[in-house]
Parts: structure tokens; sequence; C-alpha cells
């Protein structure tokens, strides 16, 4: 495997698994908050304790982790020349990834954790301060993520649809300037050669043509 096809591998890689990422934080964004913000308090807390459980499972972790590996080795290998039209935008993409990295786990996963060891949910007595304690803030910080999220993904995709163009546009670079190289330099145009008969004809008329006479000088002035 080459290193260009690697940099386009892991660009391809780094744009899914934002893409995913970005997917997930979207659906629960406008379709799981809301369908739980109409729940009871009860309901509620126990539907966030066991989705935070479920979400731990190798899928999620392949991509939500996979996502900087991806993208880090992306931006490495165009910063190595293989792509290095498409760098700004893949560091965009990477820092605008990490700020949903650096969110997740300072502010949305201690929130999980708080709502989890709240205990079981029948037992709770205040689950409605349970509640309070971990929605709004919740939420909040969860939509600041997923923007910042959707906009790596943007930026990534950006990225591979210009590192696809200059791929496509080297090989053209390379066989023009082949042509270039090959095509044969241009000569001076000369005179065409006389046939061998033509020759030996001009030979004769040269030979027989009568000279013409040179200037006759008086005889000296004793002689005369």
């Amino acid at each position: 495997m080459t290193m260009k096809t690697l940099s386009t591998l892991s660009l391809i890689a780094a744009t899914l698994t934002t893409g995913m990422v970005a997917g997930l934080m979207a659906d629960w964004a406008y379709t799981v908050l809301p369908g739980l913000g109409r729940a009871s308090d009860r309901t509620f807390v126990e539907a966030i304790q066991q989705l935070n459980r479920a979400i731990q499972n190798g899928w999620f972790f392949l991509s939500f982790l996979g996502a900087i590996l991806f993208a880090g080795l992306a931006a490495f290998l165009a910063w190595r020349g293989h792509g290095r039209d498409a760098l700004p935008w893949i560091l965009a993409g990477l820092a605008l990834y990490l700020v949903t990295f650096v969110i997740t786990f300072a502010a949305n996963i201690p929130l999980n954790d708080q709502i989890d060891k709240a205990g079981d949910p029948a037992r709770i007595k205040d689950l409605a301060a349970v509640r309070a304690d971990f929605e709004s803030k919740w939420i909040a910080w969860h939509l600041v993520r997923t923007v910042a999220n959707i906009a790596a993904f943007a930026c990534l995709a950006w990225a591979l649809v210009i590192h696809g163009g200059q791929r496509d546009a080297e090989p053209a670079a390379k066989a023009s300037a082949g042509a270039a190289s090959q095509r044969p330099a241009a000569t001076a145009p000369t005179q065409p050669q006389a046939a061998p008969h033509q020759q030996q004809a001009a030979y004769y008329q040269d030979a027989v043509r009568p000279r013409a006479a040179g200037p006759v000088h008086a005889p000296p002035a004793r002689y005369r």
C-alpha cells in the first residue's frame, strides 16, 4: 500500500467515523431528548441510566475514538505531502471534533455518572430534583458538542473532495509533462537535394560554358 493510498483511506475513515458520531448526537438532539422531555421523572431518570450503559459498546468506541485517530493520521500524511491542499480543512475538522471530545469528557460524562450514582429510580425519594440537576445542563452541553461535531464532519467531507480532486489532477499533469518531453524538437527546414542526374547535367553545363574574356591590356610603350 502506497502512502498516497493510505492518506486517502485514513481521510475516508475519519470522515465516516466523524459522520457516524455526528448522526448519533443529532438523533439524540432532535429525537431522543424531546421524547424523554415528555416522560415522567421516573421514566426520564431510568431511561437515561439505561441509555448511558447501553452506549458503552465496541461500535460506539470505534467511531468515537477512531475519528480522532483517523483524522490525526490523515492530517499527518497530508502534512507529509500526500494531499497537502486538504490539510487546512483536515486540521479544522480535527480541532472541531476535539471540542466535541473535550465537552463529552468534561461535562456530559460527569453528569452521566452523577445520575447513575443516584441509584435505582424506584428508591430515589426526589426524582424531580435528580432530573432537574441533570437535564438542562446535559442538554445544553450536548447541543454545543453536536454543533461542533457536525461542523467537523462538514470540514472533513470538504477535505475529502479537495483531496480527491488533487489525486485526479496529478496523473493528468504527469501525462501532459511526459507528452511534452517526448515531442520531437522542431528543426530548421533543409534545402531539397538535387537528383544525381540533375547534378551531373549541371556539371557538364558548367564545363562547356564559355568564359568571359579578361581585359585587353595595351603592350608596353617600348614595343610600339
